[in-house]
């Protein structure tokens, strides 16, 4: 291959995913990065190949975006007997995703591209197609094609790493992340993972109707507005943020937290704490999708210390609710990433963040990172704000130019740079290699900074 670096003409991507586009396959955050990054790398014009556990009432092909983006339904057969969702099933759908589809991108993608003289760049998501990946170069080493590939593999988070044989996935693909944190904490794993952060889509940039924000406002006449949007998981830290809301109404401060959380049973946990607390929580429900709908759900449940949300927030209503609140609490415990905050920020909400993978966030400046679980220290960033709104209006600023440079654009250029690198390496490129960072002795932390399930895996190490 003669060429000097990777563009649209010379280069095709495989993307490889249990989740997808698919409402059957969308059960989380990883379908929608899965979702987003490719269709920001077809939309630069690369012909890019999405292969997912897909509905099985759908084509098992489709394209879309002028034919730069090819769906590929996996494991349909076995979907149809399996109808909730893309993980029912799940151990006989990742057996058949090992088994067919490293054979499949060799012959249909892999050799087709190299036959045209193309590279091809190969994202595994999350430990599901881990088995896959490493397949998938054995296979290409075989045939002698695994110098025109370059694979990298992405943790988006520590779910099921002691699933992963990791030495064999090291030695087969180059291993990513979304963040410095989970850069450390996979250094436990003995890798050294390469940095590519998440994004937003720019869409979420655009100035919000400050209106529709004034009318949220008003709506509540509180004196603070608080929102917090996230699964009932201890994780999450909800009791941190009723706790905090107790102790704000004990000041004689009239506050309205906006709580959207999950199915999750920790929620009635927190729900009760709350009530144990003092604060009056009652629901918003609502079976229509317009706004004034919306709105009018939360009218119905004043006056209440907590607005239990019970319907879908779509991101058009989110960011109103994230520009009227005067701050976004997304004070997670442990946060790989972070998108909430991030998304908040792009609206110009105050975000309060934890200090794990929140890379985006900088104390002060375009964000609050709470460094303990202790409620007082919300309290006393609000009651800041309260004494010094130029700085919340600052801050607003800041936090929207922040997120200005997390899009969904801009990570996929840091990850094409990487792969372009990774290329000069195998010799796929001309051109010389950027120096790589060298850790001969990975830094071991301590157990309790390390996820559950490692524990016991590496308590001995």
């Amino acid at each position: 291959m003669r060429r000097t670096s990777i563009s649209p003409r010379n280069t095709e991507f495989v993307v490889l995913s249990f989740e997808g586009p698919d409402d059957y396959s969308m059960a989380g955050g990883l379908g929608v990065r899965v979702i987003n990054l490719s269709t920001t790398l077809a939309s630069l014009g690369f012909t890019t190949h999405l292969f997912f556990v897909g509905d099985p009432d759908l084509p098992g092909e489709e394209t879309r975006h002028d034919g730069k983006l090819i769906l590929h339904r996996w494991c349909q057969w076995i979907s149809e007997y399996h109808p909730n969702g893309v993980y029912d099933g799940q151990g006989s759908k990742l057996y058949d995703f090992n088994d067919s589809i490293p054979p499949f991108v060799k012959e249909q993608v892999v050799k087709p591209a190299v036959a045209a003289n193309k590279l091809v760049a190969v994202l595994g998501e999350e430990w599901h197609t881990a088995e896959a990946m490493c397949r998938l170069s054995d296979l290409l080493h075989y045939d002698g094609l695994r110098d025109k590939a370059v694979m990298f593999w992405n943790a988006n988070n520590t779910f099921s790493f002691e699933r992963i044989n990791w030495g064999r996935l090291n030695f087969t693909t180059t291993i990513t992340t979304v963040s410095r944190y989970m850069k450390h904490i996979m250094w436990g794993v003995g890798v050294n993972p390469l940095v590519i952060p998440n994004g937003i889509p720019r869409a979420l940039l655009s100035v919000v109707d400050e209106g529709l924000a004034e009318q949220i406002r008003r709506l509540f006449d509180a004196d603070l507005l608080l929102c917090k949007v996230a699964r009932w998981d201890l994780d999450k830290r909800w009791h941190q943020a009723i706790e905090a809301m107790a102790k704000l109404k004990d000041r004689g401060l009239k506050v309205t937290l906006l709580a959207r959380g999950g199915l999750e049973p920790h929620g009635q946990e927190v729900i009760r704490n709350a009530r144990s607390l003092g604060l009056v929580v009652r629901e918003a429900h609502t079976g229509a999708h317009s706004h004034e709908a919306r709105v009018a759900a939360l009218r119905a449940a004043i006056p209440a210390d907590i607005i239990n949300i019970r319907f879908q927030l779509p991101s058009d209503f989110l960011e109103v609710l994230y520009r009227a609140c005067d701050s976004v609490l997304a004070n997670s415990g442990r946060e790989p990433f972070g998108l909430v905050g991030l998304e908040a920020m792009a609206a110009g909400g105050i975000v309060f963040t934890g200090s794990t993978g929140e890379d985006y966030a900088i104390p002060f400046v375009n964000a609050f990172s709470l460094e303990t679980d202790d409620p007082m220290e919300i309290v006393n960033y609000l009651l800041y704000l309260q004494d010094y709104p130029e700085e919340g209006s600052r801050m607003r600023q800041a936090a929207r130019q922040t997120a200005a440079q997390y899009t969904w654009e801009a990570a996929a250029q840091n990850l094409v740079a990487k792969i372009e690198n990774q290329a000069r390496i195998q010799g796929a490129l001309k051109g010389k290699p950027v120096p790589q960072e060298t850790e001969p002795d990975l830094p071991k932390l301590p157990p309790e900074l390390l996820p559950a399930s490692l524990k016991s895996d590496l308590g001995s190490s």
